[in-house]
């Protein structure tokens, strides 16, 4: 049996723990044939050797395992020790990203810069408007009485689909006939039930036009209404062969059989400046 060698006793230079071939440390084949012999060295030595040989084993191949993993050769070995901050650096985002403003996909989109859009497929086209009827301030010395009477006479001459000249004979020959007012009759009592702007006293003439109910023109409460008596001087203007190219007197006396046929023709201008002025007007 050898004799123990104390542990401050040097190892001789030939001894097996002291062998080495020339391999690096940091070789896993080389560190494990050391460790085979430093085993049989610790089944055959002194017990206190053996404690220190293990000692040193034990320390040589944690520092070959350091090594191992600090070469980072692309091993087997090296890859547990990467795969952590390889994840977290795909978990992680861009560190550039963190100070950048974080903006939702839809205000993201709205902010970004665009075409403008084609207002002529975008914008809804413009609503047609009709030009909403005014009343013309009065014209010709006419008061507002009388100008709203006019109107009612252009009014029902364009539903009746009547000519411009047909208009102006009309409001000429009420010009003339009960100067534009609608009057009731001091004969007719019953004409004052109606709404009215005065009384005259041509027989039982009334309205705008001075028709009679006895003539046979219509019954005293529709002559007392100026669209019905426009109506029936209009329907009865139309009757009246060439009336278009008659002079604006013959063409009313011819409707009216008046005292004084010329009369009607002192209106003219009057009447056709109201008339145009009421058209315009959108009337």
């Amino acid at each position: 049996m050898p004799d123990d060698r104390s542990l401050d006793h040097q190892i001789a230079s030939g001894d097996p723990i002291d062998r080495s071939d020339g391999t690096p440390s940091y070789d896993r084949p080389a560190v494990l044939r050391s460790a085979g012999a430093y085993a049989q060295l610790l089944t055959r030595g002194p017990a206190r050797a053996r404690i220190a040989l293990a000692a040193g084993v034990l320390c040589c191949l944690g520092l070959a395992a350091a090594a191992q993993g600090a070469r980072g050769d692309g091993s087997a070995d090296a890859i547990p020790a990467a795969a952590p901050s390889a994840l977290a650096e795909r978990a992680e985002p861009d560190p550039a990203s963190r100070d950048s403003e974080r903006v939702p996909v839809s205000a993201s989109a709205s902010a970004s810069p665009t075409r403008a859009a084609d207002p002529d497929t975008t914008t809804p086209a413009p609503k047609p408007t009709t030009r909403k009827p005014v009343d013309p301030a009065p014209v010709a010395g006419l008061d507002k009485a009388q100008m709203k009477n006019a109107q009612a006479i252009v009014r029902t001459g364009r539903k009746m689909e009547m000519p411009r000249r047909a208009l102006v004979i009309a409001v000429a020959t009420a010009m003339q006939e009960s100067n534009l007012y609608n009057v009731a009759s001091g004969v007719l009592p019953e004409s004052r039930n109606y709404p009215h702007q005065g009384i005259g006293w041509d027989h039982d003439s009334v309205g705008l036009f001075q028709q009679r109910s006895s003539s046979g023109w219509g019954e005293v409460g529709q002559l007392m209404d100026p669209e019905f008596a426009t109506r029936q001087f209009l329907s009865a203007l139309a009757q009246v062969p060439g009336w278009q190219q008659m002079r604006l007197t013959d063409a009313a006396q011819a409707v009216q059989i008046s005292a004084y046929p010329e009369h009607y023709a002192k209106h003219e201008w009057r009447a056709t400046t109201v008339v145009g002025a009421i058209l315009e007007a959108g009337q």
